[in-house]
């Protein structure tokens, strides 16, 4: 498998120079693309001078602050251009640790479409996290997967990887949000293609060095889609009851679980067919019992 990380950067010189050597020191042979918007501080530059030193580093300018979303879109559609087999994220800060990277692309390498790197399954952690945040992050995330029925512990997590398929089923031009509604929705949008989501755990430490990218408004931006997508998915039901049909038949199942490398029959394991695995409620469910007619703004 050839993976391509990618890593959004804005104002990261004094993160991005030893990020891109400890990518390359824990995952060799993969790509890494470092998708910079506008960075006044020389992030770009430093780029550049890596690339002149190790391999299959590659840097994509763009004009001015567009988003983290934005900058998964375009690093995606640029890696699946190029014939890589899978798209990484990862922060450019360290809160990411990278020597994790093997951990995440083994379930992919295993048949699972998405591996998320997980703050709450048994393993994962956050150090030093005040209770207010952890309440906030465990609150979020049990009503993004109650609301939308994702069967994942930590739809907001912003380290995972996809593989190169699910991405080409996803239409990444209608993926709209940013921050953390953009790595719910992802994983909205993925188990509505019928995706094998595996959960490994990690271990998420804040930034040491560099300004956080973090605002209430993109929580707040998180909460209001969520709570959207979900009265989407009621008006799907509805419109399903009243015409008295139960729509079309979805691929497989989409099967989720905890990942445990090199122990077969675990939950989430991908299925023979369609990657099935445990789902939310215990059993697999069509693509299209969850899809909704509403698409984010």
């Amino acid at each position: 498998m050839r993976p391509l990380v990618v890593i959004p950067t804005y104002n990261e010189s004094e993160n991005i120079e030893r990020m891109l050597h400890r990518i390359h020191e824990c995952l060799p042979g993969a790509g890494v693309l470092v998708v910079d918007d506008g960075s006044p501080d020389g992030t770009a530059d430093l780029v550049k001078g890596v690339a002149a030193e190790l391999a299959d580093v590659h840097l994509l300018s763009r004009a001015a602050k567009s988003g983290l979303g934005s900058a998964y879109r375009a690093g995606f559609a640029w890696g699946l251009e190029r014939g890589y087999d899978a798209c990484i994220e990862i922060d450019a800060d360290f809160s990411h640790d990278p020597a994790a990277l093997p951990t995440l692309v083994a379930p992919l390498e295993e048949g699972f479409d998405v591996a998320i790197g997980s703050r709450y399954v048994e393993g994962g952690s956050i150090p030093n996290w005040a209770w207010h945040r952890h309440l906030l992050s465990r609150g979020g995330n049990a009503y993004a997967s109650a609301v939308l029925g994702l069967g994942v512990v930590d739809s907001t997590a912003g380290y995972r990887a996809y593989s190169a398929g699910i991405l080409r089923r996803l239409d990444l031009s209608h993926i709209r949000a940013e921050g953390y509604g953009f790595q719910i929705e992802m994983t909205y949008r993925a188990r509505q293609r019928g995706a094998a989501i595996a959960e490994v755990p990690i271990k998420f430490v804040d930034r040491e060095a560099g300004e956080s990218k973090m605002s209430s408004f993109i929580v707040i931006e998180a909460l209001g889609l969520v709570t959207w997508w979900g009265l989407g998915r009621i008006v799907h039901g509805v419109r399903r009851v009243a015409t008295g049909g139960r729509g079309k038949a979805g691929r497989g199942g989409t099967g989720t679980g905890t990942h445990q490398p090199g122990q077969p029959g675990q939950s989430g394991q991908p299925g023979q067919s369609g990657h099935s695995g445990n789902a939310a409620n215990g059993q697999t469910q069509n693509a299209t019992d969850t899809e909704d007619p509403i698409r984010s703004a």
